[in-house]
């Protein structure tokens, strides 16, 4: 396995960005449990996206303006009512609901890979990030690109994994503030909007 692999991975993941945030949202409304669930359904979200690039889908997508318009509005919509629904403090992420339970649990998986899987750079960026590590006369490409990309996805569980744990380890410091809780709720809210517009200016 390339260290230069593992390193790039490591900060593609690290980064800050719409599954980590819902990741350490879930942790902070929900507890450690729900930040796990979180973690591994940002992590099923890239499944498809691995594989559209393997099979050659993400190309397509790549070239369709039209059919990677339509991917990324979709995504768009769902964060812009993630965030009503969060600035309302209901659905999964709501704030004052009752505790962990198998329906949030679902809840909270589902919406997971929605956020991921409405997300058309990930395709594209499986379609170029994974053959650079690939070499041209591997005479196993497609065995090595699905081994790098279940590295890849380890480490993204992991990662976010570990941020909504700490976030549910600070839990019992937030929801007893009423204050906070309003803020925070707002904040998360006002960082789905954010994430929305960026998701909207993406070019292909």
């Amino acid at each position: 396995m390339s260290i230069d692999f593992l390193l790039i991975a490591f900060v593609i993941v690290a980064t800050p960005g719409t599954g980590m945030i819902y990741t350490v949202a879930a942790g902070l409304t929900r507890g450690s449990r729900a930040s796990v669930v979180a973690a591994f359904g940002c992590t099923l979200g890239i499944v498809p996206h691995m594989l559209a690039a393997i099979t050659g889908l993400a190309a397509l997508l790549h070239t369709s303006a039209l059919l990677f318009d339509l991917v990324k509005y979709a995504g768009v919509a769902y964060l812009l009512w993630m965030a009503w629904m969060t600035w309302k403090d209901r659905g999964a992420l709501s704030l004052t609901g009752a505790g962990p339970n198998k329906q949030t649990a679902l809840a909270v998986t589902l919406q997971a890979i929605v956020i991921n899987l409405l997300n058309p750079k990930l395709s594209i960026f499986f379609f170029a990030f994974l053959p650079q590590f690939v070499s041209t006369d591997e005479p196993a490409a497609i065995p090595r690109m699905l081994e790098l990309s279940g590295v890849f996805m380890a480490m993204t569980f992991v990662v976010f994994a570990l941020y909504g744990l700490f976030a549910a380890a600070v839990r019992d410091h937030v929801i007893s503030r009423p204050q906070v809780l309003l803020w925070m709720r707002r904040s998360f809210a006002a960082a789905f909007v954010g994430l929305s517009a960026k998701l909207a200016l993406t070019e292909r």
